[in-house]
C-alpha cells in the first residue's frame, strides 16, 4: 500500500511541476485534465501528508521516553498520535478504493407514487422538490423531463434529470421504497395515514454505449403542460418517444423546442434500455434491482418519513435524522454521506477478505 502511496505522490509532484510551465497552461484542455487530476488526488495526498507528520511525532515522543522527565508527557502523546494514525490509516484505506466508475455520470431519476392513493402522489410530488432542492444546493443542474399531475397538486409520476460533478454518486442510494407517516390533507378525521413512493435511479447512458435503430422509434408530439414552466401550453413542443421493440416510453416537455425535447427523450430512452441491458445480464443482479425499487409495498421501503414523530429513519444503515421538514427541503447530505461511507467501508471488507 505504502509503495502505491508514493508512487501516486510522485504523480501529484509531477501534476504540480506540470501545471506551472508555460507550455501547459498554454494548452487549455491539457492543463484542465491535470487540474482535473490533481483534485481528484487532493483528498488522498491530504491524508498521507498528515499520516506522515504523524508518524514523524511519533518518531519523536517515542525517543523522550527514555527521558524520565518527560516520560509522562511522551506516553500520553503517543497514545493520542497512535489513535489519529490508525485513523488517518483507515481513512487512507478507503480513499485508496477505486471509485465507481458510474459515479461521475449524469443521473436520471424517475419518482412514482406507490401504496396510498392521491396522498402517494403528493408525498411523490414532494421528493421530487426535495431532489430539486438537494441538487442546488450541490451546485448540480436539475430538470423535471416531465411529470403527471394529479388534482391535488400531488405527481404521480416523474422524471428528473439531473447533470454535474458525481451527480451518479450523490443519487444512487435513493434508489427504493420511500415512506411516510403523516395526516394527509385529505385526511378530514386527522388520523395519521402511510403511504409510499418508489424511487429509481439511472446513469445516463453514453452514445456509444447503445446504438438505437431510428426506424424502431414511434414519434409523438403534443401541448406541454404541467411543470413546463411558463408558456409550456403555447406550441406543440412535448415529445413522447416510444421504442417498439420494448415498448418503452419516455416523455419529455421541459424545453420549448421539438427537437430539443426529442434529444432529451432519446437520452433518457438509451439510460433506460441500457440498465434493462445491464441487469438482465444477471439474475442476481436484476433481483437486487428489483428488492431495491420494488412495487411500492410498504414492506420493501428503504426510508421512511415520520411526519409525526419529526424525524426520518435510513433503515439500511440505521440513521435517523430529525426534523423532517429540514430534510424535505432538500437536506438530504446526512445520509448521502454515511451510506458513501458505507459502500466504501464494505468494497474495503471484501478486499481485505479476498
Amino acid at each position: 500500500m505504502f509503495e502505491k502511496l508514493e508512487q501516486l505522490s510522485d504523480r501529484y509532484r509531477e501534476l504540480s511541476e506540470a501545471i506551472a510551465q508555460p507550455e501547459v497552461i498554454q494548452d487549455f484542455p491539457r492543463y484542465q485534465r491535470f487540474l482535473q487530476e490533481m483534485s481528484s488526488m487532493e483528498p488522498l495526498m491530504k491524508a498521507y501528508s498528515e499520516y506522515q507528520q504523524v508518524q514523524q511525532h511519533l518518531s519523536e515522543a517515542q525517543e523522550l521516553l527514555e527521558d524520565p522527565e518527560f516520560r509522562n508527557e511522551a506516553d500520553a502523546e503517543i497514545g493520542e498520535l497512535t489513535e489519529r494514525s490508525d485513523r488517518l490509516l483507515q481513512e487512507i484505506r478507503l480513499l485508496l478504493i477505486p471509485p465507481d466508475p458510474m459515479d461521475s455520470r449524469n443521473v436520471i431519476l424517475e419518482i412514482r407514487a406507490g401504496v396510498g392513493g392521491e396522498e402517494a402522489a403528493l408525498f411523490s410530488a414532494d421528493l421530487m422538490r426535495m431532489y430539486l432542492k438537494f441538487a442546488d444546493r450541490r451546485q448540480l443542474t436539475a430538470s423535471v423531463l416531465s411529470a403527471s399531475d394529479t388534482d391535488l397538486g400531488g405527481v404521480s409520476e416523474a422524471l428528473v434529470m439531473v447533470s454535474g460533478q458525481d451527480a451518479y454518486a450523490l443519487f444512487k442510494f435513493e434508489s427504493g421504497v420511500h415512506c411516510v407517516k403523516r395526516v394527509p390533507v385529505t385526511e378530514s378525521s386527522g388520523r395519521i395515514h402511510t403511504s409510499t413512493a418508489t424511487v429509481a435511479v439511472m446513469p445516463e447512458a453514453l452514445e456509444p454505449e447503445l446504438e438505437i435503430n431510428p426506424g424502431d422509434l414511434k414519434i409523438d408530439v403534443f401541448h406541454a403542460s404541467g411543470h413546463g414552466g411558463q408558456g409550456v401550453n403555447t406550441t406543440d413542443s412535448a415529445v413522447r418517444v416510444t421504442h417498439l421493440p420494448t415498448g418503452t416510453v419516455v416523455t419529455c416537455q421541459d424545453e420549448r423546442s421539438q427537437l430539443e425535447n426529442k434529444a432529451k427523450a432519446v437520452k433518457v430512452l438509451r439510460s433506460r434500455l441500457l440498465d434493462q441491458i445491464r441487469l438482465s445480464h444477471s439474475e442476481a443482479v436484476a433481483a437486487d434491482r428489483r428488492s431495491q425499487i420494488g412495487g411500492g409495498d410498504r414492506s420493501e421501503k428503504i426510508r421512511t418519513y415520520y411526519f409525526n414523530h419529526d424525524y426520518v429513519v435510513d433503515h439500511r444503515i440505521g440513521l435517523t435524522v430529525n426534523r423532517t421538514e429540514f430534510v424535505m427541503n432538500g437536506n438530504i447530505d446526512p445520509f448521502v454521506d454515511a451510506l458513501r461511507l458505507a459502500e466504501k467501508t464494505e468494497k474495503l471488507n471484501s478486499f481485505k477478505n479476498s
